[in-house]
């Protein structure tokens, strides 16, 4: 290697196997030491220094032969720095076929543990070239980064993988969308089977409302929350609120009480036609409700004077 680390260690173990073949005397005068290994900031800037940015293949197998003999942390970096873009370039091809919510940096993440492993159990004796193998651990460290934040089992995205298959198979044959028995046919089963496997594969995604909404209008910067709310409906909170609030006030009443405040107030019946549920006069039941009214105003009352 062009770099003087290489070169230092290099010469260190020339001199190490020289004395391994000295062992019928023993040496006079002071132990031979190794110099300090170097930080790898300092290994860089003398490599920036030299010109030597990225290792050529030559400096490449040299630095290769001597980590896997020395095990020296400083070319592990070395050669982590340089198969880096390797891993950007899997991570980028990967996140082309997966939701909008999954971040780039995420999969690079997962991609550098591949990489460190791959470098860890490289094995030069085989004669593979080391971008080969590494390619598939990258990746492989990625997907099962993947795998372990999905919420939908493996077994139901295999058979969703399934149903996608023959379908676009059945498609591209028939050049139309395929009916539910051609498509039973092409899967080899039954009716009720396909069925179950489509519903169990409609479950395989989720999707963000705060992702933005793509209509191709550039100007506009939306969030699908904004275009599928429904501005009319009740806002879920305010009928939690309204429940709770009932079931207080209502707790120390009666069973009749209770049902005749229900039906007039919740189902909007009038008192004739509460009357006429209940089997009680209309007069009677504008009474009791009456009453309900006052004691409950009292309450309210009571709780204000306390609060």
């Amino acid at each position: 290697m062009a770099n003087t680390a290489l070169k230092s260690l290099s010469r260190s173990d020339a001199t190490t196997s020289k004395t391994d073949k000295k062992t019928t005397a023993p040496k006079k005068g002071p132990k031979a030491t190794r110099a300090p290994a170097r930080t790898l900031k300092q290994v860089n800037e003398e490599r920036k220094r030299n010109g030597a940015v990225k290792p050529n293949d030559v400096e490449l197998d040299e630095i290769w032969r001597v980590y896997k003999k020395t095990g020296d942390q400083n070319l592990r970096d070395i050669l982590l720095e340089t198969h880096m873009p390797l891993v950007r370039m899997i991570a980028e091809r990967l996140l082309q076929t997966l939701p909008k919510s999954i971040e780039l940096d995420d999969l690079q993440s997962a991609g550098v543990f591949g990489l460190m492993d791959a470098i860890d159990g490289f094995d030069l004796s085989r004669g593979i070239k080391f971008k080969t193998y590494c390619t598939t651990r990258i990746r492989g460290s990625i997907l099962d980064e993947l795998r372990s934040q999905d919420w939908v089992p493996r077994l139901v995205r295999l058979k969703a993988h399934k149903l996608d298959k023959a379908m676009r198979k059945l498609e591209g044959e028939l050049g139309r969308q395929p009916n539910q028995m051609e498509l039973a046919k092409e899967m080899e089963m039954s009716l009720e089977e396909l069925s179950s496997t489509a519903q169990e594969a409609n479950a395989r995604a989720m999707f963000s409302l705060s992702e933005k909404w793509d209509d191709g209008d550039d100007d506009k910067d939306m969030e699908k929350v904004e275009i599928l709310a429904d501005k009319n409906s009740a806002d879920p909170a305010d009928q939690i609120d309204q429940r709770d609030v009932f079931e207080t006030i209502t707790r120390n009443l009666t069973k009749r009480e209770r049902l005749i405040i229900i039906m007039y107030y919740h189902e909007g019946l009038t008192m004739r036609e509460i009357g006429e549920i209940m089997e009680l006069t209309e007069s009677r039941v504008c009474q009791i409700h009456t009453n309900v009214m006052a004691r409950l105003k009292a309450q309210l009352d009571h709780a204000n004077l306390h609060a």
